[in-house]
Parts: structure tokens; sequence; C-alpha cells
């Protein structure tokens, strides 16, 4: 037997062997593959209904965002240094109306009560800084459209967007009742954007979401106080989480 053919026997007998370890490494991801895709799913036709309903538990931070009037350059302010927004938590409660517009679009209606704290810290050079706290409790009606991805076994990630108008049930500094303090205005407009994942269970489906408010409402109160006069507006940044289940 020639040297050349003992060779060629040994090489194509290592491809072979090479060929066999590594066939038999990838059994375990073959495996699994096959698990995830004929996984069990929980809820199989939920997605096909019209019309769901649920409820929201939500906790958030947030702040103004100020823009400073011309009279925070004159001389009667020269002593005013800077005003400071600061976030501040707060929760929400709610409910879902979810319409179905087709297989990856959906319309829904979240009213809930939120519960708000924000603070506004004024810094002098000649005097200690003064804070102004506003706790508000608003009622809010999101209306927002849902952007859904295909389903993966028991998990659908999604995004959303809408906007949301609120307006105040109770409020510590109330205009009315406040000459001395910072006034804010009874309602309020933001634009909403988010994220978040559907997963699905036997008996219901939990959703799990972030979302980003901005305020576009101009929330300063019109009355002339020594709080609102640097001032020439206030906008609320909001980042929320969000429990949903339907």
């Amino acid at each position: 037997m020639s040297p050349a053919h003992v060779w060629h026997q040994l090489v194509v007998h290592r491809i072979q062997v090479v060929l066999l370890v590594a066939g038999v490494s990838l059994l375990p991801y073959k495996s699994q593959a096959q698990m995830f895709r004929w996984a069990r799913q929980h809820n199989m036709s939920y997605d096909d209904k019209k019309l769901t309903y649920g409820f929201s538990i939500g906790i958030h931070t947030s702040s103004y965002q100020i823009k400073y009037s011309n009279q925070f350059v004159s001389k009667n302010l020269d002593t005013l240094q800077s005003i400071q927004p600061v976030f501040l938590p707060g929760f929400s409660l709610g409910f879902l109306v979810n319409y179905k517009l087709g297989d990856f679009f959906d319309i829904r209606l979240m009213p809930k009560a939120g519960f708000y704290t924000h603070k506004l810290t004024y810094y002098y050079t000649n005097a200690p800084a003064q804070s102004q706290l506003v706790e508000t409790t608003l009622l809010e009606f999101p209306l927002l459209l849902k952007y859904k991805s295909v389903r993966r076994g028991n998990v659908r990630m999604y995004m959303l967007g809408g906007f949301t108008p609120a307006f105040e049930a109770s409020g510590k500094n109330d205009i009315g009742n406040s000459t001395a303090g910072l006034p804010i205005q009874k309602r309020n407009l933001s634009l909403d954007i988010g994220m978040g994942f559907d997963f699905y269970f036997p008996l219901f489906k939990l959703s799990q979401e972030i979302r980003f408010s901005r305020g576009i409402a101009n929330m300063l109160g019109d009355q002339y106080t020594a709080y609102q006069a640097p001032l020439s507006r206030l906008n609320t940044n909001t980042i929320s989480v969000y429990f949903i289940f339907q």
C-alpha cells in the first residue's frame, strides 16, 4: 500500500471524525430550538378578540421643565440666582380598553388617576433657598396606538405612542386659594412614547411597559406672584413604568 493512499485514508477519516463531533455538539442546540418551536402557548386565541379590558398600576418620576421670563434678568430680581426643578416619585391607578385594529396594531384608551408631586427650588444670593411644592391629583385619558411584533412563544414585544389630556381633580397650590405661591394651571396635554412586552399566562396577560411623557401645555398660571414672575413656561417631563393586567 502506497504512502499516498494511507495519507488519503487518514484525511478522510479525520474529516468524518470532525463532522461526527460537530453533529453531536449541535444536538443540544437543535433540541432546544425544537422545544422553543413546539413550546406550549398560553391563551392562543387571546389576540383574536376585538375588544379586551384590564387595569393598570403605574409608578413614575416627574419634574417641571422651566423657561425663564424677561423679568429674571431685571433689577427687581437681581438677587435670584437660579431656579432648579427636582424629579419626585408618584403613582397611578387606572383601567384599560383595548381595540384590535389588525394583526399588528391596537388602539387603547387608559383612563387613570395620577398622583404627582413637583418641586421648584429658588436660589438667592442674599437669602436662603426657598421651595415651592405642588401636589396634584390628575384625571388622565391616554389615547395610544400600539404596534405589536410577532408573538414568540408566550412573549410579544410592542411599541406605542399617542397623547394624554389631563385635568386636575385636586391640588395643594390652588390658584383660587393661593395669593403668594406658584400658580399652576388645572389642565395639561402631553405627548407619549414607550415600549413594552406582553407576557401570556394561562388565565391572563401581563404587560410591562416603560413610557416617556412630554407636556406641551404651559402649566404656569396667570396670577402674578413672586414665584411666578421669573418664569414664562412650565412643562412636565415624566418617566413611567406600568404593569397592565388583561
